[in-house]
Parts: structure tokens; sequence; C-alpha cells
């Protein structure tokens, strides 16, 4: 319980530190991040990075099947969704839009994951 409340200390801090330092690094040009024409390399990023995306989705639907936590490992998903804010920073930063959907859709994975697999181990536990 100590851990997961250290845990949760952490990531919200950290990500208190990302949002704060975000005021001065808006994006101004958001009808660019908008727009329907797409660089070639804007079609690459989408394609490459929906790999990447939906790596963990396998191991989620695996999980909400068994309805168990046997073989996940939170701390990674937990990782990998911090990491992927700052990608999501970095995106606005260059206003690119496949590092920015990608990686909205990949937090919002590995958030479910965390979840489900939070559910299952008190389950389990009981």
């Amino acid at each position: 319980m100590a851990s997961r409340n250290m845990l949760t200390s952490v990531v919200l801090v950290a990500s208190v530190l990302v949002v704060s330092g975000c005021a001065g690094l808006v994006v101004h040009d958001t009808a660019s991040l908008l727009a329907p024409r797409f660089q070639r390399s804007e079609v690459f990023g989408f394609v490459a990075g929906a790999g990447t995306t939906f790596a963990a989705l396998p191991d989620l639907v695996a999980m909400l099947r068994r309805r168990s936590s046997r073989g996940m490992n939170p701390r990674m998903a937990g990782i990998m969704g911090v990491f992927q804010i700052g990608w999501i920073y970095y995106g606005l930063l260059i206003a690119s839009r496949p590092v920015i959907a990608w990686n909205m859709i990949a937090v919002v994975i590995n958030l479910l994951s965390v979840a489900a697999y939070l559910r299952f181990a008190r389950r389990e536990k009981n």
C-alpha cells in the first residue's frame, strides 16, 4: 500500500512539473496540427506509431479475457505511460501530429492496463 502511494505521488509530482513547464511552449499555430494536408513523413509517422502504440494492447486484452493480473507488470505500464506523456509534450514542441496522436492513445491503453491490473490484483488478494 505504501509503495502504491509513493508511486502515485511520484507520478503526480512528475506530471505537475511537466505541465507547469509547458506554459511558454504552447503551440501557437494550432490550425497546422489539424490541417488535412499531410506530409509524407507524417503519413510514415502515423503508420510507424500504430505499431508501437498498440504493442501493449494484446497484454491488456489477454488480462481482461482471463480476468487475472497474472503475468502483468504494472510498473512497466506505469513507466511507459509517464514517458509517453513526455513524448506528447515533445510532439507539441515540434508540432508533430503523429507523435501527439499515437502517444495519447498509448497513454490511455497503459492507464487501462494499470487500472485492470489493480482491479484484478485486489480481487485475487481477497
